[in-house]
């Protein structure tokens, strides 16, 4: 059992979550994922991240026995003090995962006439990053993809904002939207306050991209997106705006059901 805070275990963990989190979690290709749901959805998830090392309390290995075979994973037990420098949630439940982040291609998805992506450009909240995933993968979404500036889809406070989803849906980062919509033929349009169109009367037979810009900005203008149909969420009551995430849930809500 790992026992001292000084281990080097509890190092590459906390390299992972911390203020340099974003630098080696690329550089190591991993991640961390705490508690029960995210163990369950890498271990049911037929595609997704893979658990690469499993740190454990006692009273979870207890619980885990029960659902798998952790002889198949390569575990580490440890002391309820070292989890609980280890995670970053108040009440950590003992169980602490590190996860390859997955090598997605965009190729991996052949166009159909029916595929549906989510692109967010410079949406920089987690809390709304990963809202909007979980989103994506309750409406059938087939990839949500980022730009180049946008939060880090593999920090903490986002997975635990999927919710599990994070196993069930490709995440696509750091790509341009230029380059997306020239080597793709998507029906791409943008949501924003003063779109020229209503949601309702969106339609199409084409593959296409939902787009939401930063919480704060919206979508920067750019002379190379002009030709990109322009939306907006008509709002009969008081409220001033919606919430980024609660506006990409109604827009994925509508292309769903179209």
């Amino acid at each position: 059992m790992i026992e001292s805070l000084n281990s080097p275990h509890v190092a590459r963990v906390k390299a992972l979550i911390g203020s340099r989190g974003a630098k080696e979690r690329r550089a190591a290709g991993a991640f961390i994922a705490e508690g029960l749901q995210c163990f369950r959805e890498a271990i049911d998830s037929n595609q997704g991240p893979r658990i690469s090392t499993l740190y454990l309390t006692e009273s979870a290995r207890v619980k885990l026995d029960e659902y798998t075979d952790l002889s198949l994973l390569q575990t580490f037990d440890v002391s309820d003090d070292v989890m609980r420098a280890m995670s970053e949630t108040i009440t950590p439940q003992g169980i602490l995962a590190i996860c390859e982040i997955p090598k997605n291609s965009l190729e991996t998805i052949p166009l159909d006439g029916s595929r549906k992506f989510i692109y967010l450009s410079e949406v920089q909240d987690p809390g709304n990053a990963g809202t909007i995933l979980r989103s994506a993968d309750a409406f059938g979404m087939d990839a949500v993809i980022t730009s180049p500036g946008s939060v880090d889809m593999y920090s903490p406070k986002v997975v635990r904002s999927t919710a599990g989803s994070l196993w069930h849906i490709p995440v696509f980062e750091s790509i341009e939207l230029t380059h997306l919509l020239e080597s793709k033929p998507l029906h791409a349009f943008a949501l924003g306050a003063s779109g020229s169109k209503p949601l309702s009367q969106f339609t199409t037979t084409r593959d296409c991209l939902a787009i939401f810009g930063n919480e704060a900005r919206g979508l920067q203008s750019d002379q190379s997106l002009s030709s990109i149909e322009s939306v907006h969420i008509p709002m009969p009551g008081s409220a001033e705006s919606l919430n980024l995430s609660a506006a990409a849930s109604i827009t994925m809500y509508h292309l769903a059901n179209m």
